[in-house]
Order: structure tokens, then sequence, then C-alpha cells
């Protein structure tokens, strides 16, 4: 969802989260979230690679931004776009992205 729609009180969904659509809420669920509280205290890294381990080969690093941005938003973050949060990832881990 756009993050300047998302209203906190009516997350009920995956795709009631900031930058989550169809797509990444069906990714979402395939490494067992399924719901947006399952998120809460979640680090992103660690998402991130399992999304690589699922998927078969490294994402791209945008990927990470949005759930670094969903991680956030659900431990009382406000809704932001996902690449708001490029510059954190890249200063956070670099350009080097392990998924080992």
């Amino acid at each position: 969802m756009n993050p300047s729609k998302v209203i906190r009180e009516n997350v009920t969904r995956l795709t009631d989260l900031p930058n989550i659509g169809k797509t990444v809420a069906g990714d979402l669920k395939s490494i067992g979230i399924i719901s947006p509280e399952q998120l809460m205290g979640q680090d992103p890294y660690d998402l991130y690679v399992r999304f690589c381990k699922a998927f078969g080969e490294k994402q791209d690093p945008c990927m990470l931004d949005v759930l670094m941005s969903i991680t956030d938003f659900m431990d009382g973050g406000e809704p932001k776009a996902w690449w708001k949060y490029t510059p954190e990832r890249k200063q956070r881990y670099g350009s080097k992205i392990a998924i080992d």
C-alpha cells in the first residue's frame, strides 16, 4: 500500500502495510509471514536472507529496503516509502550483502 494511505489502526493484512502489494505479500507468505504482527521485532536483514534462500538467489537490495520499512513500521515507526531506507541500508550493510 502507498505509505501515505496507511492507517495504523486499520492494518490487519500484509497488503495494508506500507510498500506491500499482492506480489510481495505472497512472497512474505512463502517465508512464513502471514500477518503483520509477525513482523514485530524481526530483523529485516534476517528476513532478506530468508527471501534469498526461498527463491534460490540473491534478491535485489531494494527488497531489504522494503523489509526495513515494514519492520520499522510494525515496531512503531511512521509509514515511509521504501526508498527512504536506502541510505540507512547502505550505511548499515554497505554494498556487500551476504546470504551465506
